[in-house]
């Protein structure tokens, strides 16, 4: 178990933003769970379980606790029939190093959530989605830590409320509760893809004259599209999309699309309005906020090109979001969670 002291929260989080975390605790093996949390308690510090922080938002003030970054390893197919496969993956991975693993076998049920930055016990946490795929279609199961009664326990689907970005791991008196030490999937086997897909999917298959639709075929095809629009962390300091959709009942999406406003109903009938689509239609777009700039290609995503505090961020922000709503009536929702500062 590796201990690391007064470390900045700007070096684990892909937005750069934070000050000193007092402990960080990389877990590489199960044994070291258990021992962290001990480590934690026995120092009266509070605990915050990090994946590769693509996701995450540090504050100016730092984090008076210990945070916990997983680190465990490794992907197995636990079961296999003619129609389905059931793999396991531990938390500490990279998520598109399933979403590869799973495709280059054939098996189908995450390709279109190739690219998503971050760990696999990242994503049931915010129920992790893209071109109209997401976690909640394939999830069997979490195996995590309790620290409350120090037991690793099974938490099924059905447990999880998993809705758009929510579930227990993320919301409700349950949230940051667990460590994520691995999740179950079943995804299809030998699966026949057939159009039409994800609107812009389908868009970017019909330019290209894309007529085989394997599950690498439509990896390849989304993650050319993200590479087209979002930019990479690892280049431009960024957290991907900042803001969430908002999902409409039948009359708000009659009042709005009564406003001019282009609504989308999902496969399952739900309506929303696209977030990026907001705030490009109210003209913001490649402009600049407090040292964050609207990415030009995509307007969800917020680069941070120069701010270096906290502050700039929520300067943006609300900036952002009172313009929209002040259009619009609609108030933007942050996605990325925020790291508390910790003990008062």
């Amino acid at each position: 178990m590796k201990i690391q002291e007064n470390i900045p929260i700007s070096k684990l989080t892909t937005m750069r933003l934070g000050g000193d975390a007092k402990y960080v605790i990389e877990i590489s093996d199960l044994s070291d769970i258990p021992e962290a949390y001990k480590f934690a308690k026995e120092k009266n510090l509070p605990v915050w379980v990090m994946g590769g922080g693509a996701n995450t938002i540090g504050r100016d003030e730092g984090f008076d606790g210990v945070i916990l970054i997983n680190r465990l390893r490794g992907i197995e197919v636990l079961s296999q029939t003619a129609d389905e496969v059931v793999i396991r993956a531990m938390g500490g991975e990279v998520w598109d190093d399933l979403v590869q693993f799973a495709c280059e076998r054939g098996y189908s049920g995450i390709e279109s959530m190739s690219k998503i930055p971050g760990t696999v016990g990242a994503a049931p946490v915010q129920n992790i989605g893209a071109y109209g795929q997401d976690m909640s279609q394939v999830i069997e199961s979490v195996e995590a830590y309790d620290p409350e009664t120090g037991d690793l326990v099974i938490i099924g689907k059905e447990d999880m409320k998993m809705s758009y970005r929510s579930t227990i791991f993320n919301t409700g008196k349950d949230a940051g509760r667990y460590f994520i030490v691995s999740i179950t999937i079943v995804l299809e086997n030998e699966a026949t893809l057939e159009p039409p897909f994800y609107n812009s999917l389908q868009r970017y298959i019909d330019e290209h004259g894309i007529t085989e639709f394997s599950p690498m075929t439509i990896r390849k095809c989304v993650s050319e599209i993200r590479a087209g629009k979002l930019p990479d962390p690892a280049v431009e300091a960024s957290a991907g999309s900042f803001f969430k959709n908002i999902y409409l009942d039948d009359e708000q999406a009659a009042e709005a699309e009564a406003k001019g406003l282009k609504v989308w109903t999902k496969p399952n009938g739900s309506k929303m309005i696209n977030a990026g689509y907001l705030i490009e239609e109210a003209g913001l777009k490649g402009r600049e906020f407090h040292g964050f700039k609207v990415s030009k290609k995509a307007a969800l995503i917020l680069i941070n090109e120069s701010a270096k505090s906290y502050a700039d961020l929520e300067a943006a922000r609300d900036e952002i979001r009172k313009i929209v709503f002040d259009k619009y009536g609609f108030m933007l929702e942050q996605e990325p969670v925020e790291i508390p500062a910790g003990k008062e």
